[in-house]
């Protein structure tokens, strides 16, 4: 490994490093933020959002699609408990 790609592997720090990266991190902090305030000024005036009359949604009737076929649904699922009527989902499997 050269040592540009062993550069960021965890190593004990000197004090003296441990202020310098404190400074720098201090430093970048405080030009993202004036970064930031002069963004913000520049979008302050900017209208975001939609404005509408029904901002909530209306509740249904609780009707069920009767193209809706539940054998086939449950056909179609790999893990399934037919006499309790659920479908057993993946969990973290991804």
């Amino acid at each position: 490994m050269s040592k540009n790609e062993n550069e960021f592997a965890w190593r004990k720090i000197s004090d003296k490093e441990r202020e310098e990266i404190s400074k720098r991190a201090k430093e970048i902090l405080t030009d993202f933020s004036k970064k930031l305030e002069k963004v913000e000024k520049e979008i302050k005036d900017i209208d975001v959002g939609v404005e509408r009359d029904d901002f909530e949604r209306n509740e249904g009737t609780g009707k069920i699609d009767e193209s809706f076929d539940r054998d086939l649904f449950f056909e179609n699922a790999p893990n399934k408990d037919k006499k309790k009527g659920v479908i057993i989902a993946e969990k973290k499997k991804w």
